[in-house]
């Protein structure tokens, strides 16, 4: 059985199958116009944050949707799922105490696309959103994006010595695949890192 979510056909053969997605070019730019709702809720164990969400995101209505963006297998190869969820799974992370949000609204088919502006502007909101859910830990997955939102031009890719309203912080590598410095295993072992950090009682 195929159950179809607006041009994207999902596969229901195997729990994992990956989307076949059907965009036309226009479609996708049409998309740049949509906003994509938080995965969200109070006290989660990590708020993930991505840059921003990319025109497949934004078209088919799910977080880190387009083929080839490993967030997914990073997630569960990093021990955070106990399988590879599918991008329409994402309310599933919620009770993982996981949740998702971005520091710009704007959909895009690259985060460089996006203003210095828009990155200062979406980090304000970020402290805001972060002070209303108190997750333990925030994880911002772009260190460049991070750099330019708030202003912290040394920061590296790991747990960071700031808090960001109250919450502890870290960062990750971005999962896109156009992020070609690192490799899925090594993605897998960042966010591995962070899940080692949650389970160390504070």
């Amino acid at each position: 059985m195929l159950v179809g979510v607006g041009s994207t056909v999902w596969g229901s053969g195997s729990r994992n199958e990956r989307p076949r997605v059907r965009f036309s070019r226009e479609e996708l730019l049409t998309a740049a116009d949509k906003l994509l709702p938080d995965v969200i809720a109070p006290n989660l164990d990590v708020l993930l944050c991505g840059i921003n969400p990319g025109l497949w995101s934004a078209a088919t209505g799910h977080h880190f949707a387009r083929p080839g963006n490993r967030f997914w297998a990073a997630l569960r190869l990093g021990g955070f799922t106990p399988r590879q969820l599918r991008p329409d799974e994402q309310e599933l992370l919620l009770g993982y105490g996981l949740g998702i949000t971005n520091l710009a609204a704007r959909a895009t088919a690259r985060a460089d696309e996006l203003t210095r502006e828009e990155l200062t502007a979406g980090g304000r909101i970020l402290r805001d959103k972060v002070a209303r859910f108190t997750p333990r830990w925030l994880a911002v997955l772009g260190v460049t994006a991070f750099r330019t939102a708030f202003t912290a031009r040394h920061v590296r890719v790991g747990p960071q010595e700031r808090e960001l309203a109250g919450t502890r912080l870290w960062i990750l590598p971005n999962p896109s695949g156009l992020n070609a410095h690192y490799q899925l295993d090594q993605l897998a072992e960042e966010f591995a890192r962070l899940r080692e950090a949650i389970e160390v009682p504070a």
